[in-house]
């Protein structure tokens, strides 16, 4: 699970671990913090992830916070996040200020993504119908059926391969809000089963009207992706299009090169990838002079000699 590292901030806020084990009360004020609440489950063998939650309730007043990062909750792939997410919904009536939540950040060491198992994070929606900002790392087990919220304008979801009833549930879901979508699409052997036609509601355009952040992230179809981007009428109201950590080859990049213009755009992040230099050149030379950040950093060699076969995505098993 190479590239995934705990986060920083969230909303804007330093990411502050609760310090569990503390007598003493943070010094940080409630709503000046992203809290990120982890239990070790070889470090802390009488904690319980409950334990943690109920000690930041103690300590730390609910009603100022306006961000939650939750790490790890115990011994994640035997235990799923539903019941860290039963535990928030129970008491989101004393959260009046969240604003975000991310769900599972968890490095390799505590836990490899595709072994974080989750169930349906929706509910976290239905209860904080003030939140702007959604994340979640792992697929495995996660469901997100189709579901309405007014707020919401940052979802991403993280994984080596994100089962296509979750990309489905997002896309039917009505996010009027929403202004940055990040899908971490993986893998097949890792359960990431979407393809191509399946992202045909959300490069049409129809979905998510403010929509101007896209990743569609991770994918061993990054040149089929890249093709189907090149002609997508969602393309033209974008500022930042990423298409980083997979397969994209030479292939993928000559039909963006070829497909529409992409000139209006502030960033395109092409970062792990398997373009020649040349490639890389020209479409660096093609989107700078207007001004578009290019980031064709992190140039991959295909495992062996087994050539587009060969090549991998950043984040897997």
């Amino acid at each position: 699970m190479s590239g995934v590292d705990h986060l920083q901030e969230l909303l804007g806020l330093p990411v502050v671990d609760f310090p569990h084990t503390s007598e003493a009360a943070p010094e940080q004020a409630a709503g000046a913090a992203a809290w990120r609440i982890s239990v070790d489950p070889y470090e802390d063998e009488d904690v319980t992830w409950d334990d943690a939650f109920k000690a930041f309730l103690e300590k730390v007043d609910p009603a100022g916070v306006r961000a939650l990062v939750v790490g790890q909750w115990g011994e994640a792939y035997d235990n799923s996040s539903s019941y860290v997410i039963d535990r928030l919904v129970a008491v989101a009536d004393r959260f009046t200020s969240l604003e975000a939540v991310f769900l599972g950040d968890m490095t390799m060491e505590e836990s490899e993504i595709s072994w974080i198992e989750h169930d349906d994070v929706t509910p976290l929606l239905t209860a904080f119908p003030a939140l702007v900002e959604l994340g979640v790392r792992g697929g495995t087990g996660l469901r997100f059926p189709a579901v309405k919220h007014e707020r919401l304008r940052s979802l991403t979801i993280e994984s080596g391969g994100l089962p296509v009833g979750v990309v489905r549930g997002v896309l039917d879901s009505e996010l009027p809000a929403l202004e940055r979508l990040d899908l971490w699409l993986g893998v097949s052997a890792y359960g990431g089963d979407a393809d191509v036609a399946d992202l045909a509601p959300l490069l049409s355009g129809t979905r998510f009207p403010l929509l101007t952040h896209l990743g569609l992230r991770n994918s061993e179809l990054q040149n089929e992706i890249a093709s189907a981007v090149a002609s997508a009428p969602v393309v033209a109201r974008l500022r930042v299009l990423g298409l980083s950590d997979g397969t994209l080859g030479d292939e993928g990049a000559a039909a963006l090169l070829e497909g529409q213009p992409l000139t209006h755009l502030e960033q395109l992040d092409l970062h792990h990838h398997f373009m020649t230099e040349p490639v890389e050149r020209r479409i660096v030379a093609a989107l700078e002079p207007h001004g578009v950040r290019v980031d064709v950093s992190e140039r991959e060699t295909p495992w062996g000699d087994r050539g587009v076969e060969g090549r991998y995505t950043s984040v897997a098993e």
